[in-house]
């Protein structure tokens, strides 16, 4: 995740993203050393606050008031920064049920599930919000006709 992130960021000079995904980005290698270990390791750390997850909260707010509203169900792509974005998104909900899975053997930090739950989200309302930047349309599902 923490890999696609930093491929997100080389697109996204200029677009008012960078500081929040160089942000993720130091909080998700703080997360590696949170569940990377046991609780008593020597290297443990709690990675998020509430504060972290309010400031996703916030930012997916304010982008998504810039955006049209959502009607439909849109496919990953547009831009090149958005669909890397969406696939950040994928791979954050890979790591979201990981996580889910390592909790349900040993306990996480309840910020931590809440933390990338709210972190896919924001890669999804990112994504709208770089191809509205470029002037680009989300790209619209249209369903099989049967």
């Amino acid at each position: 995740l923490n890999a696609c992130l930093g491929l997100c960021r080389c697109l996204s000079e200029g677009l008012g993203l960078d500081h929040l995904l160089e942000r993720i980005q130091n909080l998700l290698f703080d997360a590696g050393a949170e569940l990377g270990g046991p609780r008593d390791g020597r290297y443990y750390r709690t990675a998020f606050d509430n504060d972290d997850v309010r400031q996703l909260e916030v930012s997916i707010d304010e982008q998504t008031e810039a955006l049209p509203p959502l009607k439909n169900f849109i496919l990953p792509g547009g831009v090149p920064l958005a669909a890397h974005l969406h696939h950040a998104r994928t791979v954050c909900r890979r790591a979201e049920r990981a996580i889910l899975r390592l909790h349900r053997r040993e306990p996480v930090e309840e910020l931590t599930l809440i933390f990338f739950n709210r972190l896919s989200d924001w890669l999804f309302v990112a994504a709208r919000t770089a191809n509205r930047l470029a002037d680009r349309k989300d790209v619209i599902w249209s369903a099989k006709e049967v």
